[in-house]
């Protein structure tokens, strides 16, 4: 197999050739045919995020075929589509897991991160944290609901109970993410405000264009009070302003993985029930919610397709912001 792999923190991708990995029990091997690139693999090239594991292959949002199966796995066969997400095993013994957030399990394994993801030619990955993905759509298209798809749909889920009733939602940062949730809100009746680095009118253009009803910087307030805000830029400084902008008993939800240090704001801004939550990786039942949920409201993802030697340039494009979307490595 071909990989594209992590030797150092810090610094580029290494083209690299290995044995074809072979599928342990519980486990199914994937010939991949797309993967997504996120901006949680930006935090993990950049040595963001604690304890990494290199040299590693990054990249969660795999969409493959199943070529050969483990021991044990059922419900899979050789040639099926599958995809891949961020979260690829926990424990299931521990008090998260048992009492219905996996998501938060106390020894879990990341995709990318902690066991080797889809910036290759072919992944391992466990059976039971995989999603068969059906023959609608393209392999490259439907790569970024692997991750930015399904963080969003959790972040959306977290919004609207936190705050009871969501007419209006804001999105800050419009990317991978904002562009699928901007897609799924406008579509179930939620008006959307997105905002957007300062002077970036392209994007505030894309936002409009795929259905939000005001696009500005993230500087500005918007022309109404919102329900909820939804923070995918990894800024800290967003944080009090979305608390400006949303409603009495509104919430701020933060849907990224890392986030730049949040700086002091006065109490009087989240005074009145306001709110702020987190939200931390995917359960299972999520992707399942959510893949079954976008092709119904027919989700089109804008994507920018590289090369799987293109990686390094694939992450160095999105760091700036140099595309609408999402980019897609595809071997």
């Amino acid at each position: 197999m071909h990989a594209m792999v992590l030797n150092r923190i810090g610094a580029p991708l290494d083209w690299t050739v290995r044995p074809d990995p072979l599928p342990g029990p519980g486990e199914i091997r994937l010939k991949i045919s797309a993967c997504g690139v996120c901006r949680t693999d930006l935090h993990v090239v950049d040595g963001e995020l604690p304890h990494p594991r290199v040299p590693i292959i990054p990249g969660h949002e795999i969409v493959g075929r199943v070529d050969k199966i483990g021991a044990g796995v059922s419900g899979f066969e050789i040639g099926q589509r599958v995809g891949v997400p961020w979260l690829g095993h926990t424990c299931q013994v521990c008090g998260p897991c048992v009492s219905g957030h996996e998501n938060l399990c106390d020894n879990p394994e990341f995709t990318g991160y902690s066991r080797d993801g889809g910036y290759a030619t072919m992944a391992l990955a466990d059976a039971r944290f995989s999603f068969p993905l059906g023959e609608s759509g393209e392999d490259a298209a439907l790569a970024p609901l692997l991750c930015a798809g399904l963080i969003g749909w959790r972040a959306f889920k977290i919004a609207v109970r936190g705050a009871g009733h969501v007419e209006t939602l804001g999105l800050y940062g419009f990317g991978a993410a904002a562009h699928i949730l901007a897609q799924v809100a406008v579509r179930q009746g939620h008006r959307v405000f997105a905002f957007t680095k300062v002077g970036d009118t392209a994007n505030q253009a894309f936002a409009r264009a795929l259905g939000a009803v005001w696009a500005g910087s993230s500087d500005e307030a918007p022309p109404e009070p919102i329900d909820a805000a939804i923070i995918f830029a990894p800024v800290g400084a967003l944080v009090p302003a979305a608390l400006r902008a949303v409603r009495k008993g509104g919430v701020v939800v933060c849907a990224g993985i890392h986030m730049s240090d949040i700086p002091s704001f006065p109490y009087s801004i989240l005074w009145e029930e306001r709110q702020i939550l987190s939200v931390a990786n995917l359960t299972r039942r999520d992707g399942v919610e959510f893949l079954r949920l976008a092709p119904q409201l027919r989700i089109e993802t804008t994507i920018k397709s590289y090369k799987l030697a293109e990686a390094n340039k694939a992450l160095a494009d999105l760091r700036v912001g140099a595309f609408d979307g999402a980019a897609v490595l595809v071997p």
